[in-house]
């Protein structure tokens, strides 16, 4: 499969696949936060497929773009990180779900995740892929799923390496050490597990 967008590249795409294996046997389902057009997504639901799993895939995104920064995501290397920047409809979403083939099309939830519910997620969740960019949208979404998510779940953080999304990374760091949770790093993602 091609890559949607530049967003991700092959490497991370393989390393998020690898970490999503490693919860194959993990009771729950697997969640996206920020996905844009839906590159990340495809992969996430064709490997479902390919388990012929009961695992659902939940894609949340604000389809606005991105919010406005805060100031734990000001960088110069960033400027171009804009409000609005990184936009793509549902529609598009919806759209490349399907010439790419997905035959069990994920529950797809518009909002900032700061205002999604904890109604609209998981009860249980293996799998987390956070795509945030930034500080608070990458806490929003660890403080929304961490009590739905089941010991021994994947967490993996996009941009902990990006110099120019500095947000991403410290938000990831406060995290760990609020939890005493070792993380693991490796191109830009960070990975950690639920204890």
């Amino acid at each position: 499969m091609k890559l949607l967008s530049d967003q991700v590249n092959e490497r991370e795409i393989q390393i998020i696949l690898r970490e999503l294996e490693k919860t194959r046997a993990i009771f729950g389902d697997i969640v996206e936060f920020g996905c844009y057009v839906g590159t990340t997504s495809v992969f996430l639901a064709k490997k479902i497929e390919e388990w012929n799993s009961e695992k659902h895939l939940w894609l949340y995104d604000s389809f606005e773009g991105l919010p406005e920064k805060s100031v734990e995501d000001v960088n110069s290397l960033g400027e171009d990180f804009k409000k609005g920047e990184l936009c793509a409809s549902k529609k598009q979403l919806i759209s490349n779900l399907r010439k790419a083939n997905v035959k069990k099309m994920p529950k797809i939830t518009k909002g900032w995740f700061n205002q999604i519910s904890r109604e609209q997620i998981p009860s249980k969740i293996s799998f987390a892929f956070l795509d945030g960019d930034y500080y608070d949208s990458i806490l929003d979404p660890l403080n929304l799923i961490w009590n739905n998510l089941e010991s021994g779940a994947v967490i993996v953080v996009d941009d902990y390496g990006n110099q120019a999304l500095p947000g991403a990374s410290k938000a990831v760091d406060e995290w760990c050490r609020k939890y005493n949770i070792p993380k693991d790093v490796e191109a830009t993602l960070a990975i950690f597990k639920k204890p």
